[in-house]
């Protein structure tokens, strides 16, 4: 069982590097379309990015009537549909802050969930080990220092992706909780294709959706649609099936680095000190939640031995 969740935390660190990847391609995208046309395709073109694996897996679920019959149709549809309304909210927040804010501030903020999703997962009866709690009490601190200013001010844009950071902490405990009934690459195509049906609706009722700024927005699509979102979310989706929702959540919360770090390289954000303090937090708390896990584990081992 150790053995898993270690795979499930590297991939859900692999994971954090390429959502880190995304609020660069996502900025770059919002100079060519609006934030809801951004987000409709590139979640259209991670769900179709995932029916090739579907059709190949099809198969493999007709040969066998006990997975068929946990992964049905009605489970599959309500379950896709919750977690794309989830998705839809924190991603139409997320990108309409990116208008006023960094791609730095965007990840950092948006790691908030890290201790979101702790507290939330208190009335589901999770009890996350005091190793998580605090590495979350780091990390939030780490966002505090780049969020919030010495005169205690915080901009629009930030607000915008701290109300989203909510959204995404309940992504992520409803992420944790269907992964282990449903067929993962179903349920992120359905998730995905959900997301990406509300924000078109949105984007034609309040932005001018244009073909020339799509194929403008070609590339950063593209790594948003099929990396960010086809391969990165799915592999959130399977990595949860091992992994603990607040455990999840501290990993997931690196991508602010790696966010602020291609920022800083391809579009010349800059970092100040205080910033600089926040990514060292934030590193330090999802450290101390992966060492505290792992030695608590070795004691159990030795103890036993």
């Amino acid at each position: 069982m150790q053995g898993k969740a270690v795979k499930s935390d590297l991939l859900l660190l692999l994971v954090a590097v390429i959502w880190g990847g995304g609020f660069v391609a996502q900025r770059q995208g919002l100079e060519f379309v609006g934030p809801f046309t951004f987000n409709g395709v590139r979640f259209a073109l991670g769900s179709l990015s995932l029916l090739p694996l579907i059709l190949i897996g099809q198969r493999r679920q007709n040969r066998s009537p006990r997975l068929l019959a946990e992964s049905g149709t009605r489970p599959l549809l309500l379950g896709g549909g919750l977690a794309g309304a989830a998705l839809f909210i924190g991603a139409s927040l997320q990108q309409v802050g990116m208008v006023y804010t960094t791609a730095g501030n965007a990840g950092f903020i948006t790691g908030l969930y890290v201790v979101i999703v702790p507290m939330l997962g208190l009335f589901w009866g999770q009890r996350p080990s005091l190793g998580t709690w605090f590495g979350a009490i780091l990390a939030a601190f780490g966002l505090y220092l780049l969020s919030v200013t010495a005169q205690f001010t915080i901009g629009f844009g930030d607000l915008l992706e701290l109300a989203g950071a909510f959204f995404w902490a309940g992504h992520v405990l409803l992420i944790g909780w269907l992964s282990p009934r449903l067929d993962a690459i179903k349920l992120s195509a359905v998730q995905f294709a959900v997301c990406s049906l509300l924000s078109l609706l949105t984007a034609f009722c309040t932005e001018v959706v244009s073909l020339t700024g799509i194929l403008q927005a070609a590339l950063p699509l593209l790594y948003g649609g099929l990396i960010s979102v086809g391969v990165a979310y799915t592999m959130q989706v399977v990595a949860q099936r091992d992994a603990h929702p607040a455990h999840t959540a501290v990993i997931l919360s690196a991508e602010g680095v790696f966010a602020a770090i291609g920022g800083g390289l391809l579009l010349g954000e800059v970092i100040g000190p205080r910033g600089i303090l926040g990514c060292s937090l934030m590193l330090a708390g999802m450290l101390i939640s992966e060492l505290w896990g792992l030695v608590s584990h070795f004691r159990r081992s030795t103890s036993v031995a």
